[in-house]
């Protein structure tokens, strides 16, 4: 049976440091499940609609990989779709404390899921979304953070 792994985030928008660990993850399960958060405590710069396409986009070259919307308990999105894993990404030290409680919490909520780790390449370890919006609303280069759909659809936003 192939282990399908789900990968929750806001993506606001999905960088390179996404990608990274979406590339990495497609190798090692059967199936990934990117899954985009509605996430109501923030206020997104893309909809979750544009969110959605701009994931689906830029990981049209992995076969194993299903981008969808979700605004339910991750626990319950991920049954849904039949997710073995959850799969989140640790940049810093900083990330472990609150990437534990979660995981934590989604064992209590759902012992039958796994959540798994991994860290970015030395390269993306540093990129965060936020960021990237913040250089982009400020006119910087983003061009090497985000895939080039992703820069152009930054570029509107803030033109």
């Amino acid at each position: 049976m192939p282990i399908i792994a789900i990968y929750p985030g806001t993506f606001d928008p999905v960088t390179n440091g996404h990608l990274d660990l979406i590339a990495r993850a497609s190798k090692l399960y059967g199936q990934i499940i990117v899954a985009v958060a509605v996430n109501k405590g923030k206020q997104p710069l893309f909809s979750l609609e544009e969110r959605v396409a701009l994931a689906q986009a830029v990981t049209q070259e992995f076969a194993n990989v299903q981008v969808i919307g979700f605004g339910n308990l991750l626990v319950d999105c991920a049954k849904q779709h039949g997710a073995n894993v959850i799969l989140r990404g640790l940049r810093a030290v900083s990330d472990f404390e609150y990437e534990f409680q979660l995981a934590g919490m989604n064992r209590r909520l759902a012992p039958e899921l796994e959540t798994v780790f991994l860290t970015p390449a030395e390269q993306y370890e540093f990129i965060s979304s936020s960021m990237i919006r913040e250089i982009a609303q400020l006119n910087g280069d983003v061009s090497s953070f985000v895939p080039e759909l992703v820069r152009q659809r930054l570029l509107e936003k803030f033109v």
